[in-house]
């Protein structure tokens, strides 16, 4: 018994060293050799050392190469891991492709954003790269800066076209992952109320999950945005901000006993519940869902309108009174 199991890692260990042979590049393979010069010139963020490289016709064709061991990445890929903005740029004046993917199908826009790299993030974003990140990934660069809280990363991808209310990217047998998932619900979770905000601002829907058929086919009881935030203990500054952008406050199934924190958030919204919307307040949300998602701010600048109703619109003060 013991010398089967033996065998058994041994053979395990054996395919394991196989694999990552296949992954290592292969000697004499020029590109390789080229693409490897040239990470490791943006390893060093050495961009002289960059720049005289690719003067040279033969190391620009092995541009988007990839080279390493391990996982072989292109040197575009390294630059905006590593936050080097410089080497970034040379790259992409070369003609590095900004989409390309590594073994994850991550994109270097999508790399930048999860190391926090905010310059490199734009200037990727400006070179054309899609800031919904790949359709082969199943995270999303905005779910990763919903994640980490990066709220100036986010507001960037969101003006240049982001998917505000994008959904995590799995199989249809496991829908079961999505019932509480996108960023409005993970900036909740993870406490980033700065995030939290502008997602609403941005357009994010309130009742996400709850409006979308084919969700509601697959689950039988979605959870709201207001029954997650009630049940990581978000506090009140969420559930005022979800009844402000219109979230039904019916939706939530609310099993209320003895043993039930009756918490300020909870108070809130039972209130609200009894409670009619204003009118400014209802005006707000009518307006609102007429201006196109991408950058509202702009639009609502634009509008023929006293100063003090643009901030309204905007979140920027409290209610107005008549």
């Amino acid at each position: 018994m013991v010398l089967v199991g033996a065998v058994n890692v041994n053979m395990s260990l054996m395919d394991i060293s196989k694999i990552f042979s296949l992954l290592q590049p292969k000697e004499g393979d020029e590109d390789g050799e080229q693409s490897q010069a040239l990470n490791n010139a943006v390893s060093s963020d050495d961009a002289a050392l960059l720049s005289e490289l690719l003067s040279r016709e033969d190391y620009r064709k092995s541009i988007n190469a990839r080279s390493g061991w391990g996982v072989p990445v292109t040197p575009l890929r390294t630059a905006a891991a590593q936050g080097h903005l410089r080497c970034l740029e040379i790259l992409l004046e070369h003609g590095a492709e900004v989409d390309c993917l590594d073994v994850k199908a991550q994109t270097p826009l999508f790399t930048a954003v999860s190391g926090k790299h905010l310059d490199c993030v734009l200037a990727l974003l400006k070179a054309g790269a899609n800031p919904n990140g790949s359709p082969y990934n199943n995270c999303s660069p905005v779910m990763t800066a919903a994640r980490e809280g990066d709220v100036d990363v986010l507001r960037e991808l969101l003006r240049y076209g982001a998917e505000v209310d994008v959904r995590p990217k799995v199989p249809e047998w496991a829908s079961g992952g999505t019932a509480c998932g996108g960023p409005l619900y993970i900036s909740a979770v993870y406490g980033h109320l700065d995030c939290f905000k502008l997602l609403l601002l941005q357009g994010a829907n309130p009742n996400y999950n709850c409006t979308d058929q084919r969700m509601l086919a697959r689950i039988k009881q979605p959870k709201t945005v207001l029954e997650v935030c009630l049940r990581y203990g978000c506090g009140v500054e969420y559930i005022q901000l979800l009844i402000d952008f219109g979230a039904d406050v019916y939706l939530p199934t609310l099993i209320i006993d003895k043993t039930t924190k009756q918490n300020e958030a909870l108070v809130l919204l039972l209130k609200e519940r009894v409670c009619p919307k204003t009118l400014m307040s209802q005006s707000r949300l009518v307006i609102r869902g007429h201006i196109p998602s991408t950058d509202k701010d702009p639009a609502i600048q634009s509008l023929d309108i006293p100063q003090i109703l643009r901030n309204y619109l905007k979140h920027d003060t409290c209610e107005l009174t008549l």
